[in-house]
């Protein structure tokens, strides 16, 4: 039963894993690099460290972004530093699959409708800072 467990939690978020996959690979192309590590792909530099930097503001000085089981990041060091809070990610669209980002996303709606942070007092992003208490959004 354990590798049908394995290969629905690859299958279910799977879309989002290729779209990360094809970032990741425009990141190796341009300069950066990508290696897998406990089943995700982690990726940064080059274009994924421009696109990450350009993130929506409200977001924050966003590191790194999780989608699917590939987690993009600013450089390395942002991989290494954020990889217990990308984790959580991970196992969220493990659990959640094709429908996480639309309810993600109606999470920061609720967020800010009750006049909250849309970002850090999302339900999904307060998981995942759970992790690790009192963590900045800075490596150095």
């Amino acid at each position: 039963m354990k590798p049908v467990m394995t290969f629905l939690k690859y299958l279910w978020p799977s879309p989002y894993t290729f779209l990360g996959l094809l970032i990741g690979s425009v990141g190796v192309l341009t300069g950066g690099k990508m290696r897998i590590r406990d089943g995700v792909f982690e990726c940064w530099g080059g274009f994924t460290t421009f696109l990450v930097a350009c993130l929506p503001p409200g977001f924050g000085d966003v590191l790194a972004a999780t989608i699917g089981h590939v987690v993009i990041g600013q450089s390395e060091a942002a991989i290494d530093f954020t990889r217990e809070h990308e984790r959580v990610h991970v196992r969220q669209f493990e659990r959640w699959g094709m429908i996480f980002l639309p309810v993600y996303l109606t999470a920061s709606l609720i967020a800010w409708w009750q006049g909250k942070r849309p970002y850090r007092d999302n339900v999904f992003e307060a998981e995942a800072y759970a992790v690790k208490k009192n963590v900045s959004q800075n490596p150095e």
